[in-house]
């Protein structure tokens, strides 16, 4: 299967990403050296927690909570990751620095378990570790035409199964309903809750807006993303009526815009979902005035 011409991760394609440096448990070397071994527990199982972020004018938007989050995680599967935030920080700064990068950046900040002494499950097996990998690539969105949706049969699942609140590298789930979505012609899936509402798609938290309100998930089965919750913010600082709660497919064919969020694309409008148009111009108005919004956000965060 080729790979999707459009994606919420779509980026303008940077020659400079050709010789970028990656950070490996302490050594900063060029990527084509940066290399873990086949018995790391993420490789090998998907055992892992990882951050997304991204750099504005010289500065982690929103760095912080991305922190609170990965360590978290790192509570939640029991990992002990050898380093302090600070230390976490500058590890990316340090890598950000090596590769003479200001702005238009966007990190992949990854720990696993480490390096197993035997190919099975158990977390004791993880001796030696744990592993970090940092890549910080210049990645700017270009997303061609707004994203089309699919929805799947695939659901984010309850908190007693994998947790969607959990950043893990086990993404099995969501990319086999990311396959599904392709599959049916759809750049991303569309992911309903375990009652049937919307949730999120594969890679994005997502919202509509009907008759001049913005509506999203309840929270309770969706990733817990930082960019969600900022909107959420600003639609309150704006003076627009932000409701989290149940909908359905109804209501979502129904809806005057859609926009998916994400730390890579912010804000990326939503053009068709299984086949539905949703609106006529993208991004729409209130999409619009949302990202400006958020842009100032992230300029007065910093």
């Amino acid at each position: 299967m080729s790979m999707a011409d459009v994606s919420t991760h779509t980026a303008a394609e940077d020659a400079r990403n050709d010789d970028i440096l990656i950070y490996v448990n302490g050594d900063i070397v060029h990527r084509d050296e940066a290399k873990v071994s086949v018995y790391d527990s993420g490789f090998m199982l998907g055992d892992g927690i990882w951050e997304g972020l991204r750099l504005y004018d010289g500065k982690w938007a929103f760095l912080d909570e991305h922190m609170d989050r990965l360590f978290e995680a790192a509570k939640v599967v029991d990992m002990d990751l050898g380093m302090t935030r600070a230390q976490v920080t500058e590890a990316l700064e340090a890598t950000r620095k090596a590769n003479n990068m200001h702005t238009d950046v966007h990190a992949r900040l990854m720990f696993t378990r480490g390096k197993k002494k035997k190919p099975f499950q158990h977390p004791a097996l993880s001796v030696h570790g744990p592993t970090l990998v940092i890549i910080c690539e210049h990645s700017k969105a270009s997303i061609a035409r707004p994203i089309k949706l699919a929805t799947v049969p695939h659901m984010r699942g309850l908190p007693m199964t994998q947790d969607p609140k959990l950043n893990s590298h086990s993404k099995l789930n969501c990319i086999l309903a990311c396959i599904a979505a392709e599959k049916a012609g759809a750049d991303e899936a569309l992911m309903l809750d375990v009652n049937g509402f919307i949730n999120t798609t594969n890679a994005c938290n997502f919202f509509i807006v009907r008759k001049g309100e913005v509506w999203t998930s309840t929270g309770d089965y969706c990733m817990n993303g930082i960019t969600r919750q900022k909107v959420i913010d600003v639609c309150e600082r704006i003076g627009l009526k932000v409701h989290q709660r149940n909908y359905s497919l109804v209501e979502t064919y129904g809806a005057d815009e859609a926009f998916l969020t994400g730390t890579f694309g912010s804000q990326t409008p939503v053009s068709h979902i299984d086949g539905r148009a949703i609106g006529d111009v993208h991004p729409g108005p209130v999409t619009q005035q949302i990202r400006e919004a958020y842009y100032q956000l992230v300029k007065e965060t910093h």
